[in-house]
């Protein structure tokens, strides 16, 4: 299987080559017209610091960013036409050793490290949110800070994974994120994306309700049976609930077509110069030391590839984040993904609702919020004072742009061809 880190590169260097695409609104990604929306509110679960545990997410790691405190976020979506509700991923629950033996041991070992916080059964009935209201809970994948404490729900609620996840249990199986306790008293649903004939902007795509207000997509790749949602909260706009396709927006931008429709602000654009290391990322127009963002056409990390990588297969989880770009670039969609550290603080939370982030301009607030050196999410620059890059291919990626002028963008789309052994149309083609 490709490396993501050589996918990633093969992907967007052949956006160098391509035509500047252009905002077209939600009908290119092939989502039928509908009137049914939906409200979508997100909580914010918890924040957790994994020590020494970046390479595991992202690649190139520069030096001091070893560490990566991520948010935990989860949402409240009611079906307007049937004023039904239901939760898209729970978060985390707030007893971590009471998990199965080898994920208890992440915060045993400190290896994850938190502050005490509240779970969302906690959150929804303070926001006076009865459980019971709650039919149907619907993980994005079967990992621990994204199940919560289903043992807390009622019986008979009703639990959507993808077909592919893997629900089998502690301790029948050592590995499993899952116990009894999730499952006892609940209906599991799997959906099959095989059995669907609708695609959305290239991935499988199911209607939830057959009115055109939510539809899950398949996105596989970070786990067996990955699935997201996008939920339509006007008859034009959609909310792109990422679960963990990426962990970090500097997996998914900057892209050409992104820079085109929601142009980084001034004043932050004109900090990246001297705030992103030229040592470690590189662009047409960078001089060393000084960085030119829009003359990046590709996003600054590829997914983990190491031994060890959360993403169970990267190739197939690059490819899903390149699917993403699509939708990220277009001013119908607004992506948010569970584990953003980028927008706290600015992401609206419960009780507020997301229904109205376009007018709101939420999408124009967010997008290039990594970019800030006082961002929580701010990776681009080393801590300590050796400045370099930490993989071999970004060296010899760098030296590539350095050496190749503007107009010989192809070859450079060639060469990564050969370097990968794969042909990037290949990867873009739609199921």
């Amino acid at each position: 299987m490709l490396s993501s880190h050589a996918a990633r590169l093969v992907l967007s260097l052949a956006l160098l080559t391509a035509p500047l695409p252009t905002w077209a609104g939600f009908k290119d990604f092939n989502i039928p017209p509908s009137d049914a929306t939906v409200d979508v509110k997100a909580f914010s679960v918890a924040n957790f610091t994994l020590n020494n545990l970046t390479s595991v997410f992202l690649n190139p790691v520069l030096p001091g960013r070893e560490d990566l405190t991520l948010p935990i976020h989860a949402f409240l979506v009611e079906h307007k036409p049937s004023k039904e509700s239901f939760m898209f991923d729970l978060g985390m629950r707030k007893d971590p050793e009471n998990l199965p033996p080898a994920f208890a041991g992440f915060f045993t070992s400190k290896a994850i490290t938190f502050d005490a916080f509240k779970d969302i059964t906690d959150l929804l009935k303070e926001g006076g949110v009865s459980l019971n209201s709650i039919k149907t809970v619907f993980w994005s994948h079967a990992h621990f800070d994204h199940i919560g404490d289903m043992s807390k729900f009622p019986k008979g609620t009703k639990i959507v994974v993808g077909s592919k996840t893997d629900t089998s249990i502690f301790p029948d199986n050592p590995n499993s994120d899952l116990q009894a306790s999730d499952l006892d008293g609940k209906q599991l649903v799997k959906l099959d994306f095989d059995k669907s004939k609708l695609t959305i902007g290239g991935l499988k795509a199911i209607d939830q309700f057959g009115d055109g207000s939510f539809y899950l997509l398949d996105t596989p790749g970070h786990l067996s049976g990955h699935m997201t949602a996008l939920a339509r909260t006007t008859p034009t706009s959609f909310i792109l609930l990422g679960g963990d396709t990426l962990h970090h927006v500097g997996q998914l931008r900057p892209t050409a077509a992104l820079q085109s429709t929601v142009p980084c602000p001034g004043d932050l654009l004109a900090s990246t110069r001297t705030a992103i290391s030229t040592s470690s990322f590189w662009s047409v127009n960078s001089t060393p030391g000084a960085f030119d963002l829009p003359s990046r056409a590709q996003p600054f990390f590829a997914l983990s590839d190491v031994a060890g990588s959360f993403y169970a297969d990267p190739g197939e989880a690059t490819i899903s984040v390149a699917k993403f770009e699509k939708f990220d670039a277009d001013k119908d969609f607004l992506t948010i993904v569970a584990h953003d550290a980028s927008v706290g603080g600015v992401l609206p939370l419960f009780p507020e609702s997301l229904s109205t982030w376009q007018e709101d301009g939420l999408k124009e607030k967010m997008a290039w919020l990594f970019l800030d050196e006082r961002n929580e999410a701010f990776e681009l620059s080393p801590v300590s004072a050796n400045d370099q890059p930490t993989s071999s291919l970004d060296e010899e990626y760098t030296k590539c742009v350095q050496q190749c002028s503007a107009n010989a963008q192809k070859d450079r789309r060639m060469w990564m061809q050969r370097r990968s052994k794969v042909d990037w149309d290949m990867l873009m083609e739609e199921e």
